[in-house]
């Protein structure tokens, strides 16, 4: 979504919360809301295609089958937006939406028990609830919103409003291309153990569809903790016609994994950030390379992702920076064992500001079964200073940039004459290197600084400019000392 169409979008949205903040909770409202956007995003991309077949005049726009060929949901008109619009002003508009949700449920069997339907509840004022479905006169579900994962940005919104910590973790779009084009998730099984609103699923396929693969060569299985979440994932992937094994419900992945025998060709994951209370079981198979700390589940994650690698699986996944060079006893330990082991395949740093509502640094590990041309070798890229900010607070990375760490990656993983350092950038590092800088992963240890383009200016010269520079800016910080002392002298504050 562009910026104007973004900033928009979100001031509607929160018009929205404003109207209900009266009388219901915000997160019973974030249900309301999902519940509508739900509704309104598959109404629009019906919609779209409803009238490419009305224009085609051949009578296929009530047939369902048209309509599933193009992985569109079937809308039947109980649901439409249109007729829902039409009765917002109704008193029984809460009834409406339930028998809407209900009708949606029937025509797909995989959303059984998803939806919200409570909204003929008494506590919800129907009068705002009336006005709420008329502010939604945006598109949501058109090919573009769909193409930008609307609806998880929308959620993410949402929870990030409420302070929620739910929607931390939503995966920006620029990190999931990274991770997806890096590991090529072309056909196969792709597990996502934390798989939140199911945004890596949605990119996969995409990525499949967009390198002439067809969407059902990929076979997607995801577990995630929070129930809320859960709900909406299964929306996402139904309304994509991806189908996905989210296990029976919402559950833990460390204290309940849901996929016990998966071994997956594709790990693709962004697990919550330093988690310091989860179910660590201390016999677990999946510690096989040191039991993880009590206090941070990044190593549990770790372990977890590795144990669920088929033979030549590889996984790509998000970590806070601290993983790289942590050095408490059990992380160095798992850490040094896992690059004895030659899983350890490359190690992206990223710049800041990516997520949304987080600005913790992060990095990306990829780990590989299958390294028998590079046993021996890491490759590090340093991408911090890569990406432009789009807003104030936001910053994302372009194609260009994306492909261009993707095809560094790809050159050396292929063993290509053409793979090259770039100091500052990439380095291509022997394990014995890895082994006397104690195991630590951090990219900059190992690619250097990038060489400075060197400019004619003399020395002395220089540094006579810079100095000078430096002394008005000594002398300027000087004033406003003084100016902060007297404004706080004035009233009554003298230090």
């Amino acid at each position: 979504l562009n910026m104007a169409v973004n900033l928009e979008f979100e001031n509607k949205l929160w018009e929205m919360a404003d109207k209900l903040r009266g009388n219901i909770q915000p997160s019973e409202y974030k249900d309301v809301v999902l519940g509508l956007i739900f509704l309104k995003y598959i109404s629009d991309s019906f919609e779209e295609k409803y009238n490419e077949l009305v224009a085609e005049g051949e009578g296929f726009e009530e047939d369902r089958d048209a309509y599933i060929e193009d992985n569109i949901f079937f809308v039947p008109p109980v649901a439409r937006w249109e007729y829902i619009k039409n009765n917002a002003k109704q008193s029984t508009i809460g009834q409406i939406i339930d028998e809407a949700m209900i009708a949606i449920e029937r025509e797909n069997k995989s959303l059984k028990g998803v939806l919200p339907k409570n909204y003929a509840r008494p506590e919800l004022d129907k009068t705002k609830l009336g006005e709420l479905i008329d502010l939604f006169s945006f598109n949501l579900g058109s090919k573009e919103a769909k193409a930008q994962d609307v609806l998880g940005r929308v959620y993410e919104y949402f929870l990030g409003k409420f302070g929620s910590s739910e929607g931390e973790f939503y995966t920006p779009p620029s990190i999931v291309k990274l991770l997806v084009g890096m590991i090529e998730p072309f056909e196969g099984r792709v597990y996502d153990p934390c798989c939140g609103s199911g945004g890596m699923f949605v990119q996969s396929a995409k990525f499949v569809e967009e390198h002439q693969g067809r969407k059902d060569d990929i076979h997607v299985y995801g577990q995630e903790y929070t129930a809320t979440t859960w709900r909406l994932c299964k929306m996402n992937l139904a309304i994509r016609g991806i189908d996905g094994d989210l296990g029976e419900r919402d559950a833990d992945t460390f204290g309940n994994d849901l996929h016990k025998n998966l071994r997956a060709d594709f790990v693709l994951a962004n697990p919550p950030f330093n988690v310091s209370d989860y179910t660590l079981i201390q016999d677990d198979a999946r510690w096989k390379y040191g039991i993880p700390p009590a206090n941070n589940a990044n190593y549990a994650w770790i372990e977890h992702i590795i144990s669920k690698l088929s033979p030549k699986g590889v996984a790509g996944f998000v970590l806070a920076n601290g993983s790289m060079s942590t050095s408490t006893k059990a992380e160095s330990e798992i850490r040094k064992n896992i690059i004895e082991a030659g899983l350890v395949d490359c190690i992206v740093t990223m710049p800041s500001n990516l997520f949304y509502n987080v600005t913790i640094p992060v990095c990306l590990w990829f780990i590989s079964k299958k390294r028998e041309n590079r046993k021996d070798k890491i490759l590090f890229i340093d991408a911090r200073k890569m990406g432009t900010m789009v807003t104030r607070k936001h910053r994302e990375l372009s194609d260009d940039e994306i492909q261009q760490i993707c095809d560094t990656y790809h050159t050396w993983r292929d063993g290509k004459s053409e793979y090259q350092d770039v100091q500052g950038f990439c380095k291509s590092a022997d394990i014995e290197e890895v082994r006397e800088n104690e195991y630590i992963l951090t990219p900059g240890r190992y690619v250097g600084i990038e060489e400075v383009e060197d400019d004619d200016e003399p020395f002395d010269e220089k540094m006579t400019r810079l100095t000078s520079e430096l002394a008005e800016m000594f002398a300027k910080s000087h004033q406003l000392e003084e100016e902060i002392k007297q404004r706080l002298g004035a009233i009554g504050f003298e230090f």
